[in-house]
């Protein structure tokens, strides 16, 4: 690496690292969730119905290094001049952006759309943040099924071509699964096939975020049945 490219990553960091520590995050103990699936499977749908119903603050990696370089900033600036380099964002910068996000908003639960993109990105920010997803919300839909959501929805965007579509979808397969594969030998992957309606597919993410009222509601079944059974 070169000595400029290595001044230029430090900085970066630097200029991330102010206002994020990862000491008062993980002093609040936090909820996050990492909600993964590949383009077209819905997870942006299902992100905005959590938000609404649950209460969590939905945070997109791409959206904040996108603020970032829209305000200006020095830090913006130096992220802008690296992708227009073609240079890739060290997994840092973005980790403490989101983290940053995550201490100014004040809230304790999170869901963080599309990241980690791989298992540098994941090893990174257990690193950087000393915390793990509560678990994984993996949005699995057929290629074919992604594959005509992206082209009936396609307004005129460059990025829902068929070409671009099936190389977001090789990337995804090579970049992302790894990364469902080690949570989900840690029994942290919640499954949800995507391939239904936005209806059926909030059915079953309910059930993910609601299992206390199941719990409690299985109590009070039983609850009722000893009582039945003493009484008669």
């Amino acid at each position: 690496m070169s000595k400029n490219r290595k001044l230029l990553m430090g900085t970066v960091v630097e200029a991330a690292n102010k206002g994020a520590s990862g000491s008062i995050l993980q002093k609040r103990n936090p909820t996050i969730v990492f909600v993964l699936g590949g383009p077209g499977s819905g997870k942006g749908t299902q992100c905005a119905n959590i938000v609404q119903h649950y209460g969590y603050t939905h945070l997109s990696a791409g959206d904040l290094l996108r603020a970032e370089i829209k305000s200006g900033s020095e830090n913006g600036t130096m992220i802008q001049n690296m992708i227009k380099e073609g240079k890739i964002v060290p997994s840092e910068v973005t980790i403490k952006l989101l983290q940053r996000a995550m201490e100014e908003s004040g809230k304790d639960k999170f869901l963080i759309d599309g990241f980690p993109r791989n298992e540098e990105n994941r090893a990174a920010f257990e690193k950087v943040t000393g915390m793990e997803p509560s678990f994984v919300l993996f949005f699995d839909c057929p290629e074919e099924e992604m594959e005509r959501r992206l082209l009936s929805r396609n307004q005129g965007r460059e990025d829902d071509n068929i070409e671009t579509i099936r190389k977001r979808f090789k990337v995804f397969l090579e970049s992302s699964l790894p990364v469902i594969s080690y949570y989900d030998a840690k029994g942290k992957v919640r499954k949800i096939d995507a391939a239904r309606s936005v209806e059926e597919v909030f059915a079953t993410v309910k059930a993910i975020f609601e299992p206390k009222n199941e719990k409690v509601l299985l109590l009070y079944y039983w609850l009722l049945l000893r009582c039945l059974t003493f009484w008669y």
